[in-house]
């Protein structure tokens, strides 16, 4: 682990606007929306989008951590938190968001928890950074921007008491 300072900070408010604006834009007349926010960052994003598109009753939050693929190899992180779906998710238009795009196997490990709550008409992807190196064919429906990582290093969301958000590039800690 590195106790090295971040290396460069993006405007995550700036991009939190972006990422807002594209799903105002484009869940305009869909219906049975619902959103869900892969935890931790996803999950804070989800939050406050919830909150500006009035999604509050069908706001939800998943860990996807006994449905990754390499659970074995990385184990579990300390601060596992449980799955809240409050909502049928059965022919609801839902709205995974997660704050980094990177390998693809986040997304599709959320997918299949997602289809253990029921069959939704249709999952769309939001995320605030795409940062490019997938393993899998997984692509956002709306993302804020594409930002290039060096090997190496993370993009990290973090939030403030006062919820607004922050987004550094530091040495990998993984």
């Amino acid at each position: 682990m590195s106790n090295s300072s971040p290396t460069t900070a993006l405007d995550a408010e700036a991009l939190y606007a972006t990422l807002l604006a594209q799903l105002k834009t484009g869940l305009a007349g869909a219906s049975d929306v619902a959103i869900v926010g892969i935890h931790s960052g996803g999950a804070w994003l989800a939050e406050r989008l919830a909150a500006d598109l009035g999604l509050t009753a069908r706001f939800g939050v998943i860990d996807v951590s006994f449905y990754r693929d390499d659970f074995a190899e990385k184990g579990l992180h300390a601060d596992i938190k449980p799955t809240q779906i409050g909502f049928d998710v059965n022919a609801a238009t839902l709205v995974l968001v997660d704050d980094v795009l990177y390998t693809g196997r986040t997304t599709r490990a959320a997918i299949n928890e997602l289809f253990d709550y029921g069959r939704p008409a249709r999952i769309m992807l939001a995320a605030l950074v795409d940062r490019g190196g997938r393993q899998l064919p997984v692509a956002a429906d709306f993302v804020a921007a594409t930002v290039a990582v060096a090997e190496g290093q993370a993009l990290v969301l973090g939030r403030a008491a006062d919820g607004t958000f922050t987004l550094t590039i530091d040495d990998d800690h993984a």
